[in-house]
């Protein structure tokens, strides 16, 4: 399954970046990160059945464990496409949420949208790590 991360705003040269990067590299699943404009542009369409995850304060808060749990059922019921959308400064509008798979929190904290896709690529590599049962999860 393919994990495919679009979020608006450049990352550019910065030490976000050097995260992102860091993990994407790890990840050993398919990774796609998509960059939107601050304004205007849409989430292309997706070209195989997938799952869309919003990053949303109103989210649910997952461990990492049920992340990769889910995760995990998607690939193996055949989901071809995860995407994790990470919105504008002023988030996602009601009818993106309403046709979401999940919405998902990293808390109640407001993050910095470069600091929140570093976070997520750190869990989408913990939960890829966690279904192949290495030990990064436990190991730090």
């Amino acid at each position: 399954m393919r994990l495919h991360v679009i979020a608006r705003g450049k990352i550019g040269r910065s030490p976000e970046a050097d995260l992102v990067a860091r993990y994407a590299k790890r990840i050993a699943w398919p990774v796609k990160l998509t960059e939107l404009p601050e304004t205007g542009g849409s989430v292309p369409d997706p070209l195989t059945p997938c799952r869309t995850v919003l990053l949303d304060e109103r989210g649910r808060q997952l461990s990492s464990e049920e992340f990769a749990d889910l995760l995990g059922r998607w690939r193996d019921d055949g989901v071809r496409e995860a995407r994790f959308v990470i919105g504008a400064h002023d988030g996602h509008g009601d009818a993106a949420r309403a046709e979401a798979d999940l919405l998902f929190a990293f808390g109640k904290a407001t993050w910095p949208h470069l600091l929140a896709r570093a976070m997520l690529l750190e869990q989408l590599f913990r939960a890829t790590a966690i279904l192949a049962g290495h030990p990064y999860h436990r190991a730090q």
